[in-house]
Formats: structure tokens, sequence, C-alpha cells
């Protein structure tokens, strides 16, 4: 199955000049999300992850199900002032602003092994604010996992020296 064929592009989304790596296709499509959530848990597995944090809201999609599918706990990073306890917070910078997320102190104990996963990889802006906050707390980032990659904006390198699988690649805009 070509998860690609799932992947619907929206020009000048959000602002104008960026196009849009819609992935709501492919949650549409049962056997494609079936496929996406198999796929990452055959790269999860044999890190032997404790924990899959993931960020808001995207990231929530796919990142709970792998959790679940590999016998890992799930960590939701939310914007700022969304979760009910005490946080850790990083700052981080978009293609298109600056942003935070939030986790909640207690939910990264140090030496846990985390995954790391989000549904896009751009410039690697909220993964590398996702390791960071992981390694805050004195945790592993055991590898992160993205559905897409656009390779060309080269946020694989940001998160060097973190292993990095993503499902679908594009090398081009």
């Amino acid at each position: 199955m070509d998860l690609r064929d799932y992947i619907a592009d929206i020009p000048d989304f959000p602002r104008e000049g960026i196009v849009f790596k819609d992935i709501t296709p492919l949650f549409l499509d049962a056997q494609a999300l079936r496929e996406s959530i198999a796929q990452l848990r055959d790269y999860a597995e044999p890190l032997n992850v404790d924990l899959v944090v993931s960020a808001e809201a995207r990231g929530f999609m796919l990142g709970g199900a792998v959790a679940a599918k590999i016998g890992a706990g799930f960590i939701p990073a939310r914007k700022p002032g969304k979760l009910p306890r005490e946080t850790n917070s990083v700052e981080y910078v978009l293609e298109y602003g600056v942003d935070a997320l939030e986790v909640h102190k207690d939910a990264l104990a140090g030496g846990a092994r985390v995954l790391v996963h989000d549904d896009l990889l751009a410039t690697g802006g909220t993964a590398a604010a996702l390791c960071e906050l992981v390694e805050q707390a004195g945790a592993v980032v055991a590898g992160c996992a993205f559905v897409v990659e656009l390779a060309f904006l080269n946020g694989r390198e940001r998160l060097a020296p973190h292993d990095v699988h993503s499902l679908i690649v594009y090398e081009d805009e």
C-alpha cells in the first residue's frame, strides 16, 4: 500500500507559499490507518520504548495508537495552559512563528525510553522541542517517528543524533 496516495496537498495553507500536507485522508481510510499504525509499531517495537510523546494535535491521533500497540504509556504534549497540573515547557520556532509545548512535570522520569512522534517532520522545530522536553526530564529519546517528512526542509539534521524514521518522505517541494 502506498501511503502517499492518502496525503492531500493543500496550497497556500496556513499562509501563502506553503503547501500543507494533509493526512486526514489517511485517517478516513481504515486500511491506510491500520497500515500507518502497523509501520510505526514495527519501527518502535525494537526500541524497547516505555513511553510515546506526541505533539498536539495531529500527533495525538497516531501516537496514542502506537503506544497502545507496543505496550507503552502515552504523553500528550500540549499548548501552554491546556494541562491541569504543574508542567515543563519549551518554546520552539515554527516555519511561520514561535510556539511552545508543555508536558506534565511528573510524566517523564529519568531513564525512561521515549519515542517522539508527530504527524509531520518539516524544519524539525516541534520534534526538537519534544526531544528537549524528554531530555530535560532525564529520559532518553529512543527514536523519532513521523508519518510524513519534508526532507527538503532538513528537519532530520536538526534532530541529530537521534534516529529518525518517516513513513513517507518528500525529497522536494
